[in-house]
């Protein structure tokens, strides 16, 4: 982050990185998704790409989160990524809570050691008490606090939000929106970094920075309220 962007919070600097320097991809041949895009993380915190439909950051997801990779240009990434999607239903598979948190856990755990990472996951995501809950009885926001979970169950340390609440009431955005800055700033625990694609200005006051996308580049990182400012 530059130095004279006062406005954007302090966040703890990490160990793990993320670096994209002149990335580019294309779907299709002449036309480039991401264009020479450039992207440094290195501390973490809640960080928000806005922009409009075809700038490029559903693509820039896939390239952090190894489902492509670039065509061009240095990538290099020590994080653990999880990818989490706007509609649950396309990531939530098994009955329960609990069962569908298992396909997050490696196999070699022992019982104990399942039980204690999925119950930590449900509690840090407000859903404690929930483990054997059918995941057809939950509304919309508790199935993305169970995606959630998933990812943290995981012990991903870069979550990758794209529009998360997208789909869900005020309250239930607004719930998101919390939990996940809280998991950023929790310092008891592994820091994590968060990078989520919003068209929502309003939660730009969530983040630690915010950077617009246009036409498959990634703008500077300045403070949610200025990036707002632009659009106003």
């Amino acid at each position: 982050m530059k130095e004279n962007q006062h406005e954007v919070l302090e966040v703890k600097s990490l160990s793990c990185f993320l670096e994209l320097e002149n990335i580019s991809y294309g779907w299709k041949v002449g036309k480039k998704v991401l264009n020479r895009c450039n992207l440094s993380i290195s501390s973490s915190g809640l960080w928000m790409l806005v922009g409009s439909n075809g700038s490029g950051k559903s693509t820039l997801f896939r390239l952090i989160s190894g489902l492509i990779t670039p065509q061009e240009g240095q990538f290099s990434c020590s994080f653990k990524p999880a990818l989490m999607l706007q509609n649950p239903d396309h990531q939530l598979l098994l009955p329960s809570c609990s069962s569908d948190l298992l396909l997050s856990l490696p196999p070699n755990l022992d019982p104990m050691e399942r039980h204690e990472r999925i119950n930590s996951a449900l509690r840090q995501v407000g859903l404690e008490d929930m483990a054997d809950r059918p995941i057809h009885t939950l509304s919309g926001g508790q199935k993305q606090r169970l995606a959630l979970a998933g990812a943290l169950a995981s012990q991903a340390n870069l979550l990758l939000l794209d529009e998360p609440t997208a789909l869900l009431d005020p309250s239930s955005q607004r719930s998101i929106l919390e939990i996940v800055r809280k998991i950023t700033r929790q310092s008891n625990k592994t820091p994590i970094t968060a990078i989520w694609i919003t068209h929502r200005l309003e939660e730009l006051t969530f983040c630690d920075a915010a950077a617009i996308m246009e036409q498959g580049r990634l703008g500077q990182w300045f403070s949610g309220h200025q990036v707002i400012q632009k659009f106003i």
